[in-house]
């Protein structure tokens, strides 16, 4: 310090001129050390060349930058000096860019978000449904009720034999009674009707009793077949004989096509002769053949349809009253299987059900020329608690389960006494998926569609006594 200040004394003395023109100043450096500074005006020169030094033109660049990045952000056209005139515009872009992929990731999740919601409470509707259901349930509990149901006596090729049939144990819900239940004790002396053999004319009827092991006639195809109807018309009317087959693929939305083979030797090899094409389209396996014609339920509504296989025409066309349709009441498979017409030795049936009904089995005798309803009767089953249901003698028989490989005909309802009463005869669906049974009047057997495969059930039938 003491050398500083020496200098600076003798730097005035030798500057005597410009004495009054010196000055000294005080301050912190970048390093915040103290530093003297001794300022003497130049005695020659009365204005430096350059003005400015190091650090101003740093400061001055740095300020310059600051500003161009500013102006780009805000979307103005000013450019840094040195840099290309097109590098602005792609940052520009690429942030324009950005932002419109996250505003449409946005309405994207905003869309995931609705559509998550509404099916939340669609399924918060369903719950509460259940739950409803469940309440209802509990509160009406099954009365202890233990019926007994006494032996069968029966013979069979000259044995004698006895047996007894399972106790059944069936819950009394008020909704179902439909007049007197029918099946609370089974009472009948049973003598045995052999089943018919070749082409043996066997005109007997009755209940039945047994159903055989399933016979394969042909599997199909392709994916269309997993699904179908074959059938054989009891009354065949020219131009097509006695032994004509028919068969329809009922998989897919345009289920039209109906093929027609001169027998079962014909069919099993899989050459139809005769190809028809319905004029209105066919909903699920419920078809049934009578008379010429074909009876079936057009697709997605309850209107059934009398089609002349003869003039390959419509011949008559008629709703019928009040008859869930479309998934509403069908057998517990599925397949749209609303209502299912029939043929027996009483004429022209269909199986369906109603609201007013609550989804239990309403049967209705229809007349085979108008489709009108001609009489009917409501049991006391669900239609949905059953696999599928078919009609023998007047006498309606429902089968507990489509998949299962052995189960068993669980229901029988008889329209003359409109009484139906529990039953068990083994059932066996050998392929695990039976989308369609029907009694054949022409060969008095078991026509089913079980999983791509067309097959026959001989069965066995008894006459029911007076005790």
């Amino acid at each position: 310090m003491f050398f500083l200040l020496s200098f600076c004394l003798c730097g005035l003395l030798l500057q005597g001129e410009a004495q009054d023109k010196a000055s000294l100043w005080r301050g912190n450096d970048r390093s915040g050390r103290c530093q003297y500074t001794f300022t003497v005006p130049s005695p020659v020169e009365s204005s430096c060349p350059q003005t400015g030094g190091p650090e101003m033109d740093g400061l001055k660049a740095r300020l310059s930058l600051l500003e161009v990045l500013v102006s780009q952000l805000s979307g103005g056209d000013s450019r840094l000096p040195g840099v290309q005139q097109g590098a602005g515009a792609r940052v520009q872009s690429d942030l324009q860019e950005a932002l419109n992929r996250a505003v449409g990731e946005k309405n994207l999740l905003q869309s995931e978000k609705e559509r998550l919601e509404r099916e939340l409470k669609g399924l918060q509707l369903r719950m509460e449904e259940m739950r409803r259901e469940t309440e209802r349930l509990r509160n009406k509990p099954c009365p202890q009720q233990t019926p007994v149901v006494p032996p069968i006596f029966c013979r069979i090729f000259t044995v004698s034999c006895i047996f007894s049939l399972p106790r059944v144990f069936l819950c009394s819900d008020s909704a179902w009674q439909h007049g007197s239940p029918g099946f609370q004790e089974l009472k009948a002396a049973v003598t045995e009707v052999p089943a018919p053999e070749g082409n043996d004319d066997n005109t007997g009827c009755g209940e039945l009793l047994s159903v055989a092991e399933p016979v394969t006639h042909r599997k199909a195809d392709n994916i269309a077949g997993k699904y179908g109807i074959w059938m054989q018309d009891p009354e065949a009317v020219s131009p097509y004989g006695p032994n004509m087959l028919w068969r329809i693929d009922t998989i897919g939305s345009e289920i039209r096509q109906m093929f027609g083979y001169e027998d079962l030797e014909q069919l099993s090899k899989g050459f139809p002769s005769k190809v028809l094409l319905l004029p209105e389209l066919l909903e699920s396996t419920g078809a049934t053949l009578y008379k010429g014609s074909l009876y079936y339920q057009r697709r997605n509504s309850r209107t059934l349809i009398r089609y002349d296989l003869a003039s390959e025409s419509i011949a008559a066309r008629r709703e019928l009253p009040h008859a869930g349709f479309r998934g509403q009441f069908p057998y517990s498979w599925g397949g749209y299987t609303d209502i299912d017409l029939s043929v027996d030795e009483k004429g022209l049936w269909a199986v369906y059900s109603t609201n007013k009904a609550k989804g239990a089995i309403v049967i209705s005798q229809l007349n085979p020329e108008s489709l009108e309803v001609k009489k009917s009767w409501e049991t006391n089953i669900r239609k949905n608690s059953v696999a599928n249901s078919f009609i023998i003698c007047g006498k309606l028989y429902t089968l507990a389960s489509y998949a299962s490989h052995e189960t068993i005909i669980n229901y029988m309802y008889d329209t003359e006494t409109s009484q139906g009463k529990a039953v068990a005869i083994p059932f066996r669906n050998k392929y695990g998926y039976n989308s369609m049974i029907d009694y054949s009047l022409a060969q008095r057997k078991l026509f089913a569609w079980d999983n791509f495969h067309i097959v026959s059930y001989d069965i066995r039938l008894g006459r029911q006594q007076a005790n």
